[in-house]
């Protein structure tokens, strides 16, 4: 990518609770399939996925049901990759409001996300180990994609007509002006790696550490503003459904978004995985590792079984349904709906590093009761514990850095301050 267009927070057309009784009311269906699958090359083994398909919002309630894939590139080891493998949907899953529903429960994935990958973060720092990963985690619920992502490794939409987006945005400092820009505003030096002499060669990368990244979880011995907050992107697809391709950079420094989605039209989800990775292999051979997920999302009214059709025309169909060979014969079996073939609602899109813009003023708090409960940690707190010190020291809460988000206990606000370059995460001086 050459660059990003300014992140914003887009104004949904449609509020989500509308669009989704539109769909039941004209007799569509908001649970489509899913089918999917992966296919992964290692160099050194620092790449991990995560396969979810059967989640639920309520236990035991299968109407709830929602999707879970993700691929985290490690650097520095494998540590930081495993841990949010292991544990990231938790942090994420303990940030939503229990008995909500599900148009609400949408609305408030986006800061869920948010807090989820700052606890992942403020937790496997604790470790001491300074291993480092990037993370994309894509949640499917129906036919609304949520997309959360630091780092560089990367998810594309491919919709029926052919049109390839990019849900996500890479934190390359090489490439991303905007991040350059906030990593020097927040202490850190952005230049590349001088050899003896005084030659400068490689990528942008930020001192100390020498990470290429802006953005991550983990990587502790780099500095605080390279922070594990989010992009985030929320779209809701035309009940035609569409492909999703998550891979690592491994895939992305081979082949551009397009061609990765044109190379596997036409075939299943398990093959379309091995064909993008050996498309990337044959291009630029294994110099990193290389794992790509691939998710194909179908109408469940789409019967690959109809009488009508013979076992061959109806994998000819399929294959024209979601992956941009259509006939006029199959857009007609599809309820007539022809208006809505490729359109995707945009409903949500942030990208700001800072938490009190992220977070929000209105969280569910009860600012003025016992206990608070920190937007981050999940943690209960009495009221005068923010006020108090911590092992001596005279770090304050409110009184130092007052703030318009929601509360947060004394470790996520040493945390968000140091990663707005206010402090060290380590100190304990009020300033």
């Amino acid at each position: 990518m050459a660059g990003i267009a300014k992140e914003r927070r887009l104004p949904p057309a449609l509020p989500l609770a509308t669009l989704i009784g539109r769909e039941l009311r004209a007799g569509g269906s908001e649970r489509p399939s899913l089918r999917y699958g992966h296919a992964g090359f290692a160099k050194r083994g620092e790449d991990y996925f995560l396969v979810k398909p059967d989640c639920l919002r309520v236990p035991g309630d299968t109407s709830t049901a929602f999707s879970v894939f993700a691929v985290f590139d490690g650097h520095n080891g494998v540590s930081a990759a495993v841990y949010s493998k292991e544990h990231l949907l938790e942090h994420v899953m303990s940030a939503l409001p229990p008995d909500i529903g599900r148009d609400d429960w949408l609305q408030a994935l986006p800061r869920a996300l948010v807090a989820g990958f700052v606890k992942a973060d403020i937790d496997f720092q604790r470790k001491g180990e300074v291993s480092g990963t990037t993370a994309t985690l894509v949640v499917v619920d129906g036919f609304t994609v949520t997309v959360a992502s630091v780092g560089d490794s990367r998810c594309i939409l491919d919709t029926q007509g052919g049109e390839v987006q990019l849900l996500t945005v890479d934190h390359r400092l090489e490439e991303n002006a905007e991040e350059r820009e906030r990593v020097t505003a927040s202490g850190g030096e952005v230049g590349r790696l001088n050899l003896f002499g005084g030659q400068e060669v490689g990528p942008l990368r930020c001192w100390p550490g020498g990470l290429c990244l802006s953005r991550s979880i983990g990587d502790m011995d780099v500095g605080e503003f390279i922070v594990p907050i989010p992009h985030v992107k929320q779209v809701k697809l035309s009940n035609i459904g569409g492909r999703l391709i998550i891979a690592s950079d491994g895939i992305w420094d081979a082949l551009p978004s397009e061609a990765a989605a044109k190379a596997c039209r036409g075939l299943p989800a398990e093959l379309a995985a091995k064909l993008v990775v050996k498309q990337a292999l044959k291009k630029s051979g294994l110099k990193d590792d290389t794992t790509c997920v691939v998710v194909d999302i179908i109408p469940s009214d789409y019967r690959l079984t109809s009488p009508q059709l013979s076992p061959k025309r109806n994998q000819s169909k399929f294959k024209s349904l979601l992956f941009g060979r259509r006939s006029h014969s199959s857009i007609g079996k599809l309820g007539g709906k022809s208006a809505s073939f490729g359109s995707v609602e945009e409903l949500f899109e942030e990208g700001s590093a800072m938490l009190e813009e992220r977070l929000g003023r209105n969280l569910s708090l009860k600012a003025t009761s016992a206990p608070l409960r920190c937007a981050i940690c999940q943690v209960d707190q009495e009221p005068f514990e923010s006020m108090m010190t911590e092992k001596g020291g005279s770090y304050c809460s409110s009184p130092c850095a007052p703030w318009g988000g929601p509360y947060l206990c004394l470790e996520c606000r040493k945390k968000k301050d140091a990663m707005e370059g206010k402090r060290s995460s380590h100190s304990t001086a009020c300033r």
